[in-house]
């Protein structure tokens, strides 16, 4: 009976420490290789933030390796990415209402699908698969829309988000030499 007390207490050190200094050391490494930004555009009827982290190329090919072909990324590394609305937008011309969502594409060669949901999960790939799998629930899905692929000039370092004003409103995402824009309207 004493070696069981002991064995549960050694494990429920062992937990806290994981839990409160092991995981903010690890995420505070990630984000060394892959810094979080933040992008905001506040402007006529919108109110709008995307927060994710931004890894960078280091001579690898992103799209179609890195980031495979028609598999769910979870747009950027480390936790997924959120997309914030003050107010209801259309993204293209499906509604969004206003809220937090997590942001999700699913890369092609001719074009992304660009999908917004309601949960934010906590780091956005499963454990067990070696970040192959994305923990994102399907069935939370707000909106799923397609935007076509255009080609950079020249290659993109480190993966960006922003958002580009004109007579439309974009949010673009841009790598490598692909970048996609996604229209938004009020």
């Amino acid at each position: 009976m004493k070696f069981l007390k002991w064995f549960l207490i050694v494990l429920v050190v062992l937990m806290a420490l994981f839990f409160f200094v092991g995981k903010p050391y690890m995420l505070k490494q990630t984000k060394k290789k892959s810094p979080e930004k933040t992008v905001t555009h506040i402007k006529d009827d919108f109110d709008l933030s995307v927060t994710y982290s931004s890894p960078f190329k280091k001579g690898r090919v992103i799209f179609g390796e890195l980031v495979p072909y028609d598999a769910v990324w979870r747009t950027g590394a480390n936790e997924p990415t959120t997309f914030s609305t003050k107010t209801d937008v259309k993204i293209i011309d499906k509604n969004l209402p206003a809220g937090t969502y997590s942001l999700w594409t699913r890369p092609q060669r001719e074009y992304w699908t660009i999908m917004f949901n309601k949960e934010v999960p906590e780091w956005g790939v499963t454990f067990l698969s070696g970040g192959s799998e994305t923990s994102r629930d399907e069935s939370q899905d707000v909106i799923q829309v397609q935007v076509p692929v255009e080609k950079l000039p020249s290659p993109q370092e480190s993966f960006t988000i922003g958002f580009e004003d004109g007579e439309q409103l974009y949010l673009g995402l841009f790598w490598d030499d692909t970048k996609v824009k996604v229209p938004i309207n009020p």
